[in-house]
């Protein structure tokens, strides 16, 4: 190595924000950057003088990562608390040289950076929130141009206004945008609407749930492949939903379901502008404004190791959070009249509500949120066999409802067909139970919650039936 490249090197590890180590591969601290001594607690002399094996032993990696690299010989991310008490983010990368391991590279970054970031956001939004209060009392040419604007959205709450708002001022510009709130909220609607105001609008909007896609097939459909790049591949290659997206919107709904080795290849495209087909060597460009969503706590996940923070850091740029509908109920009736409309056109029939539905419809909790209301809406349409709408045989609090399936008797439920093994009895008891709830529950994390198993459970098993989730 040059004397330039040396003294680059030092200056990046000495000036990162993040602490670096780099460590031998038998687990000899070589280097580290200043800023360690203040994290951990030792002085950097002290910490060149050690082993990684002696720092955990001594408390001051807990746990040591490159320890856990050294075992594996794999990249591995987790959560440490160190000798001080901080709890950082760590992740480390082994360098070989022909096949053996020679450098282990660490680096970790202090979570407290993470809560004062969050502590500042909050704050800013609640002066935000403040302002925007403050000027509803007399709307001014801003809040009618966004009346005039929402397109099929109903946002009459004003809480939905002040996102609505947001939104609508961000829309020209290219910044990452993370959308959060529970299942069934409006996220899509609020991305496609954000897509409609952008500078993208003539371009692709992308929808990918990140939850629905395996593992095994996720880099292939997100990345694109060449033709021959793996068994049953197209003989003419396939363009991934990445390029797809040129020149429009890539929406990635479930973002906190994206496998790690995929988080680190998508942070890789947000910061080159570019990507690689499975099975090609040429880099591509692309060009696209990324909005995300996800019901779950992305801090909690990175805290965790399942989420990136340097990626959780590049999507986080606009985060907006969507209220559940029990907490924006002046939404209903405008959501109610658009559902209507758009099942009375589907069916070609003009039905109406019975005035007694209502006391169900502003009353009900609706943990599914707006899904749960358009689905419990097209029940009670179908059901009811005159122009007025009753309502259905089906309550709204669909987490509340049993398994077992509808105009069968426990005796029928139990009883084996003829010829039939216990694996088999077994897996049609599963794929009917399965059935029954996606035309019951809005999503697959409520069936989830039904049954007690885990959500990738549920999905793998709506895949292997080939059953869908009734919108």
């Amino acid at each position: 190595m040059s004397e330039i490249d040396k003294r680059v090197l030092q200056t990046i590890v000495e000036t990162a924000n993040d602490h670096f180590f780099i460590v031998s591969g038998d687990g000899q601290i070589v280097d580290i950057s200043p800023g360690a001594e203040a994290v951990y607690g030792v002085s950097r002399e002290e910490l060149l003088s050690s082993s990684v094996h002696q720092l955990q032993a001594a408390g001051v990696l807990k746990p040591s990562i490159t320890l856990e690299v050294m075992r594996t010989r794999k990249p591995a991310q987790l959560m440490q608390i160190t000798g001080t008490g901080r709890r950082v983010i760590a992740e480390a990368y082994p360098v070989f040289v022909d096949g053996k391991l020679e450098r282990i590279i660490s680096r970790s970054r202090d979570l407290t950076d993470l809560q004062l970031l969050q502590d500042e956001y909050a704050l800013l939004q609640k002066r935000f929130s403040e302002h925007l209060k403050r000027s509803q009392a007399a709307p001014d040419a801003e809040e009618q141009a966004l009346d005039d604007a929402l397109d099929n959205l109903q946002v009459r709450s004003s809480v939905m206004r002040e996102i609505a708002l947001l939104l609508k001022r961000v829309a020209p510009s290219d910044a990452n945008v993370l959308m959060l709130g529970e299942s069934g909220v409006g996220k899509t609607a609020f991305a496609k609407q954000l897509h409609r105001w952008s500078q993208r609008c003539d371009g692709p909007f992308i929808d990918v749930n990140c939850a629905a896609i395996p593992e095994n097939l996720f880099e292939s459909e997100m990345f694109g492949y060449q033709p021959g790049a793996f068994s049953g591949a197209a003989r003419q290659g396939k363009a991934g939903l990445l390029e797809q997206a040129e020149g429009g919107t890539l929406f990635l709904d479930e973002i906190g379901e994206l496998p790690l080795l995929m988080q680190t290849k998508l942070l890789k495209v947000i910061q080159d502008g570019s990507l690689t087909r499975l099975g090609d060597t040429r880099a591509r460009k692309v060009n696209f404004r990324l909005v995300v969503a996800t019901n779950q706590d992305l801090a909690k996940q990175v805290e965790a190791g399942l989420f990136r923070l340097d990626l959780y850091y590049r999507l986080n740029v606009i985060p907006v959070t969507l209220p559940p509908l029990r907490d924006r109920r002046e939404d209903i009736p405008d959501l109610v009249e658009a559902s209507l409309n758009r099942l009375n056109q589907r069916y070609g029939r003009r039905k109406i509500l019975d005035t007694r539905v209502w006391s169900t419809l502003m009353g009900s909790e609706w943990p599914g949120n707006v899904r749960e209301l358009e689905n419990w809406l097209e029940r009670a349409w179908l059901s009811s066999p005159t122009d007025q709408i009753e309502e259905p045989a089906v309550l709204p609090h669909a987490e509340q409802l049993p398994v077992n399936l509808p105009n069968a008797s426990p005796a029928q439920a139990v009883t084996l067909e003829p010829h039939e093994t216990l694996k088999q009895y077994l897996a049609r008891l599963e794929r009917e139970t399965l059935e029954e709830l996606s035309n019951i529950l809005p999503s697959t994390y409520a069936i989830a919650k039904r049954l007690g198993i885990s959500q990738s459970s549920v999905v793998r098993r709506l895949q292997h039936y080939g059953i869908k989730i009734t919108k």
